[in-house]
């Protein structure tokens, strides 16, 4: 049985200069392992579902941060380096992917063998969608390298979090690809 990757959030909103809620360059700098995870998993027959928010206008998480990924606008595309794998979008309002959402029944029906996160941020959307795997007891593997927040103390923990408290793999992928 395949896998299922989850690309969380790599949407322009986070990974592009001068849009709203830029991660930094860090977060840019995922992109070319996320490319490699993208085509590996790919050619084995993983299902590539790209997590994204799409917020209403009036929103009440703008009361916490500024408004940022409104439904039809260009901060709530998919990156374009990432656009041109096949996947299917699955919107979110909230910061767990499987909140409010069609994940679980489209997870349901795929019965992937595990799932793999990755994207941004690490210590919220990609640590709350683990979490809620993990309560639905899929096998969850996080590539850390393919994974990133602005905050480097706060991504140490999510990952920390991760891995002890909710049981996710932490992996690599570059170290896993080398030749």
């Amino acid at each position: 049985m395949a896998n299922a990757v989850l690309v969380v959030d790599m949407l322009r909103c986070f990974l592009e200069p001068g849009m709203t809620l830029y991660a930094g360059d860090r977060a840019r700098g995922i992109i070319p392992n996320i490319q490699g995870l993208l085509e590996k998993e790919i050619k084995i027959g993983s299902q590539v579902l790209f997590i994204a928010d799409h917020h209403d206008p009036d929103d009440l998480e703008f009361k916490m941060f500024p408004p940022h990924c409104i439904a039809g606008t260009p901060e709530a595309e998919v990156i374009p380096e990432l656009a041109k794998y096949p996947g299917e979008l699955v919107p979110k309002k909230r910061y767990s992917a499987f909140y409010d959402t069609g994940l679980g029944p489209k997870l349901e029906h795929l019965k992937p063998e595990k799932l793999v996160i990755c994207g941004v941020l690490t210590n919220i959307c990609v640590m709350h969608t683990t979490a809620d795997a993990r309560n639905r007891d899929y096998q969850v593997e996080v590539p850390v390298d393919c994974v990133a927040s602005p905050d480097e103390q706060e991504h140490r923990f999510a990952l920390q979090h991760m891995e002890k408290i909710l049981g996710a793999t932490l992996t690599r992928f570059k170290e896993a690809n080398t030749e």
